[in-house]
């Protein structure tokens, strides 16, 4: 299938124009992050400035007047040692990705604020996001240095991203085309790796089998770091050391996705490594009937607030029919399930949904219930990413057995 191409981005930005209602926003491009002593990791996009650009480089920038419909790209300075080790993209190639067709350098952008001041009294950029003070990590900086610079120049920066988050929201066709592809690919390499379970010994053998399989496709790789976890690691919900020997008799939690055209699948299953107990057994049927119950829910017009009563009210009963908790009011429900039932999926596999009152014909989010009982050592998850259409929705993994 083709890739998103320059018309995909223009039509993003002028979705952004009609929300900017004649006012300004600056986009940045992450910047590189040490890894370690003189090395970088691998660069990663912020996903608002791919959404509006395609760009994956950093440094980068984003102008918009949505009063004039009009963007301009902002070209980072490298250093000649910089471009020729790591390469750099050249100004015919970023407008030519993002359809863009002025591409200015970082002096003439200084310019163009100052200018833009005078008539512009609030400017508008991605900032940081919700509740980034619980991440436990380190921001990217150039979301600091960019609104540091800002500050400096008008007289109030507003966040735009909640406004983005809504137009990202609802996906497009070729989004869900997009995040069909990765969510197919994720699938093939789920089958190829269920097929063989018995002969792995070690969970990086698992994941390696993913990594090279998404490769081997042209695919850029992981969309997220990938979870395999054996037994008592299945516990650790964010799990992903995957170097644990397997044990028979283990149940075994994979939650691993495919990016493919810049969108990212997300899908988990739990599968016996070896012949398991009647207990291990029924928990995972505990689950899988668990999570058909609640995507049958998913459909436009229903309420955030009550399908999270629904949600609970489903998980509640199934953790007190296998003997976990005493009743609804029992404070150990949170124990065995302590995750969201859902979130958005798309860029980012953690796509914001816009905080939305209701679900939408076009989001996409994901099923993902859980329980895990770290004193049997027994840890069950099942995953799958599911569409909002007009009439109900669309499970787009459901080729994926959920079978133990």
């Amino acid at each position: 299938m083709k890739s998103p191409d320059a018309s995909f981005f223009t039509g993003n930005r002028e979705a952004v124009y009609d929300a900017l209602k004649g006012g300004l926003l600056v986009v940045t491009a992450y910047t590189q992050t040490q890894r370690s002593n003189d090395t970088a990791f691998r660069f990663e996009q912020e996903a608002n400035f791919w959404y509006l650009t395609g760009i994956e480089h950093p440094d980068w920038k984003l102008l918009i007047d949505a009063k004039r419909r009009k963007s301009w790209l902002v070209a980072p300075h490298v250093e000649q040692h910089h471009e020729l080790f790591d390469g750099s993209l050249s100004h015919q190639d970023a407008s030519l990705m993002s359809g863009i067709h002025d591409v200015i350098d970082e002096r003439a952008a200084d310019a163009w604020l100052r200018q833009a001041s005078r008539s512009h009294t609030i400017v508008h950029m991605i900032d940081a996001p919700a509740h980034a003070e619980y991440f436990g990590f380190y921001l990217n900086p150039s979301i600091k240095e960019t609104r540091e610079m800002l500050d400096r120049l008008f007289t109030k920066v507003q966040d735009f991203r909640p406004d983005l988050a809504k137009l990202r929201a609802i996906k497009q066709p070729d989004e869900i085309a997009f995040m069909q592809s990765a969510i197919d690919l994720t699938i093939e390499q789920f089958q190829y790796v269920y097929k063989q379970f018995a002969s792995y010994k070690y969970e990086y053998e698992i994941e390696a089998d993913f990594s090279v399989g998404f490769r081997r496709s042209g695919a850029p790789g992981h969309a997220y770091d990938p979870i395999v976890a054996a037994g008592a690691n299945a516990c650790t919900l964010h799990y992903i050391r995957n170097d644990s020997k397997l044990s028979k008799g283990q149940m075994v939690l994979l939650d691993i996705g495919a990016r493919r055209n810049g969108y990212a699948a997300d899908i988990t299953r739990t599968y016996a490594f070896g012949k398991v107990t009647k207990r291990q057994r029924q928990v995972h049927e505990a689950v899988e009937y668990a999570q058909s119950e609640i995507i049958d829910l998913i459909e436009p017009g229903l309420m955030l607030e009550e399908y999270q009563e629904l949600v609970d009210g489903i998980m509640q009963r199934t953790l007190k029919d296998l003997k976990l908790i005493s009743g609804p009011s029992d404070d150990k429900y949170r124990k065995y399930f302590p995750h969201a039932i859902s979130h958005g999926l798309g860029i980012d596999v953690h796509d914001a949904l816009g905080r939305p009152r209701m679900l939408q014909e076009g989001m996409v989010l994901t099923v993902e219930p859980g329980i895990y009982i770290p004193e049997e050592k027994i840890g069950v998850r099942i995953e799958d990413d599911i569409l909002v259409t007009s009439s109900g929705h669309r499970n787009m993994s459901a080729k994926l057995s959920t079978a133990l």
